[in-house]
């Protein structure tokens, strides 16, 4: 009995400094994560449509922050064309933010939409 007392009690004693330095390393990836994403949020993400006809310009966070159209794009006998190359180029520029956005999250969360690494 007195073997697996101590057994017990060595491995309980263990315990609390392991999960410490589990918390600690937590609390740190969550300030990496959260730096990471306000950086990703900040940064600007341009695409072209139309060979460069149309350009947008947004932020990481998905806001509009410019659009540039070339003055021959603008044709009031086919607006549905430049629609068109709005909505392409707009959803071109979103693609790039999700892109980078799943590339900063993967090295937290272990792969695509992945749990933490190491958990379940």
């Amino acid at each position: 009995m007195s073997k697996r007392g101590a057994g017990h009690s060595g491995g309980g004693m263990g315990m609390p400094g392991n999960m410490n330095n589990l918390m600690k390393q937590a609390q740190k990836m969550q300030k990496q994560m959260e730096e990471q994403t306000k950086a990703l949020e900040e940064k600007e993400f341009s695409t072209t449509a139309g060979g460069g006809a149309v350009e947008i310009t947004v932020t990481g966070s998905k806001k509009v922050v410019s659009i540039k159209l070339d003055e021959d794009v603008v044709d009031p006998e086919d607006v549905e064309m430049l629609e068109d190359l709005l909505v392409a180029a707009l959803n071109e520029a979103f693609d790039k933010v999700d892109e980078e956005s799943e590339q900063v999250m993967s090295k937290y969360t272990g792969g695509k939409g992945g749990g933490m690494p190491g958990m379940f």
